[in-house]
């Protein structure tokens, strides 16, 4: 383990399996377990939300738990150079060129065109502001929905960078590579579970916004590896149901073994749900425009339109149809994604 874990060392005792995955130090990353009173009681429900938004890494959000575990390999290796790929208002891609310079290394970034905006705020504030502060170099992708592709080209430029004497070191995406940044929900999910048993609460159901799927996937893992039966339901925020439910589902085995679970997710645990994804990854909507506001007005929380936003609609409308009964429990993750909402300003104030 390269990282001794000081600060999770009850979490590491509940998920021993992760002791054999190495794990970088990105600061203190245990956040906030809160009750949203005036929210919950809006919906009817006994509302809890876990503030990854408020890890102290530049602005913070979920990636940085993922980036502990991918970066881990990266410091085994020697990197001095770290790739990786997102879109233009990626979140990851932010976090990880926070991440290299708090490392010491050099980042490279490639911004994917998966939403079709060409406004100056989208393209050069909110995430994209901080990338440039960073000091990353930036290169573009024009195919925005290509895993593959865009995962290929990253390891055409860190060919380059080999060339130029560097020690470059990739972190892929794509579904064919191993998804060390679900690890990070694994440990997520522990912690979280303690902070829940230090309150005595059993929380009925945990709604996470499912993109990548490596979030919602390690927390799931996580969830069943502890032998916790809440249910976790993915708000999709990037694919439909049927393509989501089988990356969510591939994920969450793979993350099984690699936390040496014995405890196997099965259809019935895989929970997504788009019925506020329309009309696609990084569009707003009414539902989500309006969660965004709800969360604002009532509890003073931000949420980004493409992540936290979309997963605050959604469980607004599985409250809306019942799915998530009146007085039930309910934790939502908020992911972060902060800076994103400058970049949508055209998109959430009212017209004039």
């Amino acid at each position: 383990m390269a990282c001794d874990a000081i600060d999770h060392v009850e979490e590491y005792k509940l998920l021993p399996g992760l002791a054999q995955h190495a794990r970088v130090d990105l600061g203190p990353i245990r956040t906030p377990l809160e009750r949203l009173v005036r929210l919950g009681d809006d919906l009817g429900i006994e509302l809890f939300i876990k503030r990854d938004d408020a890890q102290p890494l530049a602005m913070g959000g979920n990636k940085v738990r993922q980036l502990e575990f991918y970066l881990g390999p990266a410091q085994q290796q020697n990197a001095d150079t770290v790739l990786i790929t997102g879109a233009v208002q990626s979140n990851f891609v932010r976090l990880c060129a926070a991440a290299t310079r708090k490392l010491g290394w050099y980042p490279v970034v490639q911004l994917e065109d998966r939403v079709p905006k060409d406004d100056a705020l989208y393209n050069n504030s909110g995430n994209v502001l901080l990338d440039h502060i960073f000091g990353a170099e930036i290169h573009t992708f024009p195919e925005g929905e290509n895993e593959a592709a865009a995962d290929a080209n990253l390891d055409r430029l860190a060919e380059l960078h080999k060339q130029k004497g560097r020690n470059p070191y990739v972190i892929h995406l794509g579904i064919d590579h191993p998804p060390l940044g679900g690890l990070g929900y694994a440990l997520g999910a522990a912690e979280t579970k303690l902070q829940f048993d230090d309150i005595n609460v059993e929380p009925d159901h945990v709604i996470i916004p499912s993109g990548s799927g490596l979030t919602h996937s390690g927390f799931l893992s996580g969830v069943r590896a502890l032998g916790w039966k809440t249910r976790v339901h993915g708000i999709c925020v990037r694919r439909s149901v049927d393509l989501q439910h089988a990356r969510i589902k591939k994920r969450a085995a793979e993350l099984g073994k690699m936390l040496e679970s014995k405890t196997a997710e099965n259809d019935d645990d895989v929970l997504v749900y788009d019925d506020v994804f329309a009309p696609g990854y990084g569009h707003l909507n009414d539902k989500v425009r309006s969660a965004i506001e709800k969360a604002g007005r009532l509890e003073a929380i931000i949420l980004d339109p493409v992540y936290s936003g979309r997963g605050m609609a959604g469980l607004v409308d599985l409250v809306e149809r019942g799915i998530i009964k009146q007085g039930e429990k309910v934790l939502f993750v908020h992911t972060g994604g902060t800076p994103g909402i400058f970049a949508y300003g055209k998109d959430i104030l009212p017209p004039v």
